[in-house]
């Protein structure tokens, strides 16, 4: 049995109890699936022979002899997540249950076009252990995707990108199953997993700015894959100054509160900044100039979500990327404005809080999304 076989068969329903409770008994099995104990001992039997669950040390007694106990085996194969930033990528090797085993991280600009970037993804990929069987392929994007046909559409910054075939480029270097996702979707997806909440929105506040929704326990995508796209929508302040976006608009978010429009500021205030981890170590530092400027950027993005907090009711709202380590100078501005400009009862438990992934939050909810795709048969990811 493989991935593809469970992902078609009635075992995928008895799988998705051990991923989502973790380890269990056949009475427990019983008891949770409704169906009868034959039946149960017959996928319990196969799930086992497919590695896919393994028994696991003591539990309930019954008659004096315990019941067997089984764990979801998330080592049983890999799954290969890309996550494709604006200027870096990281790639990961991670198993079934979306944690990453071994990773990588390379420099790029994503503006530079995918036959540019692809190929430092390709070396990078022959530098990691990739021994073991790869299930699927997980592909992040920093720029809208039609999720069903997996291809960017009209990405704002990825020029070249536009209707670039992802998936088959993939499909050429490994026989696994693709999955393209937008980035910002990708970390919504893991901070909603690991923090065990349904209602949150994650922000990625890096380079660009984006965000990614999750609602009820999904994805909010919107037609086209835009939904979300905070960055270039248009900054809400008392006076524009005319800045022209990288996205060829005027006055968007970004083109105030991104991370190259804060470098920008400072270069212009004569602040020589060569990365965003030097603006954060400014900011670390105190460097009035620089916290004044941050702090702004935050108030911009503030005001570019409230109108998102009264519409969704979100719990919790996720600061990721590497603007987000600029700490409380960010987040203060932020949630100035948010509570500022929100109905009350929106933010009346309303949690605003720094993400505890780092670097690999993009890569684990890949890697977890790309898992839901191969076990759940009413939402496959094919080759």
């Amino acid at each position: 049995m493989d991935a593809s076989h469970v992902a078609n068969s009635s075992d995928s329903s008895i799988l998705s109890l051990f991923r989502a409770h973790g380890e269990l008994s056949r009475t427990d099995v019983i008891e949770k699936s409704g169906l009868s104990r034959s039946t149960i001992n017959q996928r319990l039997t196969e799930l086992a022979e497919s590695g896919l669950i393994v028994p696991t040390v003591g539990g309930e007694s019954t008659g004096g002899r315990p019941s067997s106990r089984f764990r979801f085996n998330a080592e049983r194969a890999s799954i290969l997540s890309v996550d494709i930033g604006a200027t870096a990528f990281i790639i990961a090797v991670c198993d079934l249950d979306g944690t990453p085993r071994q990773s990588t991280r390379t420099l790029i600009e994503v503006w530079s076009g995918p036959d540019e970037v692809l190929a430092a993804v390709e070396k990078a990929i022959s530098t990691l252990n990739l021994d073991g069987e790869i299930w699927a392929i997980s592909v992040g994007v920093p720029g809208p995707v039609e999720f069903a046909a997996r291809r960017v559409v009209k990405p704002p910054i990825m020029t070249g990108w536009d209707g670039f075939d992802i998936v088959a480029w993939f499909g050429e270097r490994f026989d696994a199953p693709v999955l393209v996702e937008n980035d910002a979707n990708a970390r919504a997806m893991a901070e909603a997993r690991t923090r065990g909440v349904d209602n949150l929105v994650s922000l990625k506040l890096g380079t660009g700015i984006g965000a990614g929704l999750v609602f009820n326990g999904s994805i909010i995508r919107g037609d086209k894959g835009a939904a979300g796209d905070i960055g270039h929508t248009r900054a809400l302040i008392s006076q524009l100054d005319g800045h022209v976006c990288r996205c060829g608009n005027v006055d968007c978010v970004e083109s105030y509160a991104g991370g190259w429009a804060v470098q920008r500021d400072l270069e212009l205030a004569g602040i020589t900044v060569k990365s965003l981890q030097d603006v954060v170590a400014l900011v670390r530092r105190g460097d009035m100039h620089t916290v004044q400027i941050v702090r702004g950027a935050g108030r911009v993005i503030g005001d570019a979500i409230a109108d998102l907090v009264s519409i969704l009711n979100p719990g919790t709202i996720v600061l990721t990327g590497q603007m987000a380590d600029c700490g409380e100078v960010l987040m203060s501005g932020i949630r100035e404005r948010v509570y500022q400009h929100t109905v009350p009862l929106a933010t009346t438990d309303l949690r605003i809080i720094n993400s505890e992934l780092g670097d690999l939050g993009g890569v684990t909810g890949l890697a977890m999304l790309a898992a839901d795709g191969l076990f759940n048969p009413t939402n496959p990811i094919s080759v």
